[in-house]
């Protein structure tokens, strides 16, 4: 494994490129010599072999995923965070030629050795450790390498983005942040109140991440992040992660990617470039809004289905490639080919490494 030194020598050279992917970088395309980490993805038991392969042939290196539904509480939180770590474990067994799990940096490169994708762990609420922060550890030593501190609403460490009150980081919550940063385990501060986000910006010995939002400044939606908020991940090291769930940007549907865009671009004029980072939140299957899809959607959601929302997706970004197309679009609005590199992948590489090791 590597130290934290090593490390960063690593990561100063991550971008040294032979001529050939000079070459094909200067047109704009993504090479398997361009570090491609999704900070929150979706990774499915029913991907097929061939899309597998066309994700890790678009250059994917590494996707952390949510293990289980985070709207979950009490007793029953605990029980499904095991069953989610479970599921995952048993999907890589079944699928050993595409995925790794990922519990350190040195495993990303371990991946792109083998032409595989690392997969690291997240949880999207902090419910699974109820009050024990003793199951912190437990967590983390199953594999659990970051944990959002709330979800939508009020929890024991905090509020979420829906909630009324709007309230901050909790006496517990000051308790979880405190334990979370001894463990190495990242936290994330996706789905929280603002006041709570900031509150735990502070209190953090260790940068944080927000792996899916968007700008509050662009579009003024509750999952999205104020500029405030986002300049004060940066100033303490972290990342703020750009999702692609339409409705964050723009209810428009059709040729509406250039929204995604300005958020990014956004996010960037704000944060520095070394701040900001791509975390889809997207399923990476090419969808179509069938009676059997919207069926899916409603056995998985539930009451929380809104078809008026669908698609979540644009459709420039819907599929396994999409993050060639983003590579090719940006370069085109006159993203720098460092630029580029730091924003898909070494930003998260340097967190990772110095948060989780």
């Amino acid at each position: 494994m590597l130290n934290r030194r090593e490390f960063a020598l690593a990561t100063a050279g991550a971008a040294t490129l032979g001529s050939t992917a000079l070459k094909a970088l200067a047109a704009g395309m993504p090479t398997q010599d361009a570090l491609i980490i999704d900070a929150m993805g979706e990774i499915r038991e029913v991907y097929t072999d061939s899309l597998c392969r066309e994700m890790i042939d678009s250059g994917i290196n590494s996707v952390t995923v949510t293990l289980c539904d985070p709207k979950s509480v009490e007793a029953e939180a605990y029980e499904w965070g095991i069953d989610g770590i479970l599921e995952y474990d048993r999907l890589i067994d079944k699928e050993p030629a595409f995925w790794i799990k990922a519990e350190s940096v040195a495993d990303i490169q371990t991946a792109r050795d083998h032409g595989k994708i690392a997969l690291f762990y997240l949880f999207q609420n902090s419910t699974q450790f109820g009050k024990d922060l003793d199951n912190v550890d437990v967590f983390y030593g199953l594999g659990v390498r970051s944990s959002q501190i709330t979800y939508n609403f009020q929890n024991w460490a905090g509020a979420g983005c829906n909630e009324l009150n709007g309230s901050g980081l909790t006496v517990f919550g000051h308790e979880l942040v405190e334990k979370m940063n001894n463990a190495n385990m990242l936290i994330d501060l996706s789905h929280a109140s603002m006041r709570t986000m900031a509150d735990t910006i502070a209190a953090s010995s260790a940068p944080v991440i927000v792996s899916h939002s968007c700008c509050k400044a662009l579009n003024e939606h509750n999952r999205n992040t104020t500029d405030e908020n986002i300049r004060a991940i940066a100033d303490k090291g972290g990342l703020f992660g750009v999702t692609q769930m339409r409705p964050f940007m723009t209810r428009q549907i059709n040729d509406a990617v250039h929204y995604y865009y300005q958020h990014i671009e956004h996010a960037i004029d704000v944060a520095g470039i070394d701040h900001v980072c791509i975390g889809s939140d997207r399923d990476h299957r090419r969808l179509t809004l069938t009676e059997e899809y919207i069926a899916e959607l409603k056995a998985e959601q539930g009451p929380n289905f809104d078809r008026s929302q669908w698609p979540l997706y644009f459709e420039e970004l819907n599929g396994p490639r999409r993050m060639e197309t983003i590579w090719n679009g940006l370069a085109k609005r006159g993203m720098g080919q460092r630029d580029l590199e730091k924003l898909f992948g070494l930003n998260v590489l340097r967190l990772y490494g110095e948060v989780i090791g």
